[in-house]
């Protein structure tokens, strides 16, 4: 049998060890998960720096708007995919299952969103997530252009980028440290069964 990996090349703290806010935060996870996502333990290596980059993500990823909770993990799956990013492309695969319903979607837009069977208007969303991605300083007033037609506000733009900038950060930092997925996260949402949700706790009916 292969030996477990560590989560991360940096020292992984231990849950007493955290100041309260952080702990409270985990347990919480913990308590509606089930488990813990390693991307929280890994980050609180660094308190601050983790209390800046939820602070970030909470206000990305469950904010109001014109994109759906699935559309939103769709953009963090297709661009993780894109940066070669095991951990994200893993987790919020799973979570992308859950949201959407659907056990083929999170695999499809991680290999090729363009061949995956999404809306066109999805398409049109993670043809400009992936520009952000990987290629920004091409962006111009036609990519603005093309969601437009496609019914996006400036607003939702703004989201589909700064989703798609904040993930390539994520990206990175759980590329740089070695963070390894949960093994709880590969069969999420693949199976027709009450799952729960790893980001809010709630119960969600898989496809």
């Amino acid at each position: 049998m292969t030996p477990t990996a560590p989560i991360s090349r940096y020292p992984v703290p231990k849950l007493d060890d955290l100041p309260d806010d952080i702990r409270a935060r985990i347990v919480e996870v913990q308590d509606k998960a089930g488990f813990i996502p390693n991307v929280f333990v890994t980050l609180a290596h660094r308190p601050d720096e983790f209390r800046a980059f939820f602070a970030y993500h909470d206000a990305l990823m469950l904010k109001e708007g014109g994109l759906t909770k699935a559309e939103r993990e769709m953009i963090v799956v297709a661009t993780s995919g894109a940066n070669d990013c095991l951990y994200c492309i893993v987790a919020h695969g799973a979570i992308l299952r859950v949201y959407a319903k659907n056990p083929l979607v999170a695999d499809q837009v991680a290999v090729n969103y363009r061949k995956a069977d999404i809306t066109p208007r999805q398409h049109a969303m993670l043809a400009f997530a992936m520009k952000v991605a990987v290629n920004s300083a091409s962006i111009d007033d036609a990519d603005f252009a093309a969601l437009r037609e496609h019914g996006f506000a400036d607003e939702d733009i703004w989201d589909i980028g700064a989703i798609a900038a904040f993930f390539a950060l994520s990206n990175r930092m759980a590329n740089m440290i070695s963070m390894r997925p949960n093994d709880e996260f590969y069969a999420m949402g693949r199976a027709p069964r009450a799952e729960r949700d790893p980001a809010m706790g709630r119960r969600s009916r898989g496809a």
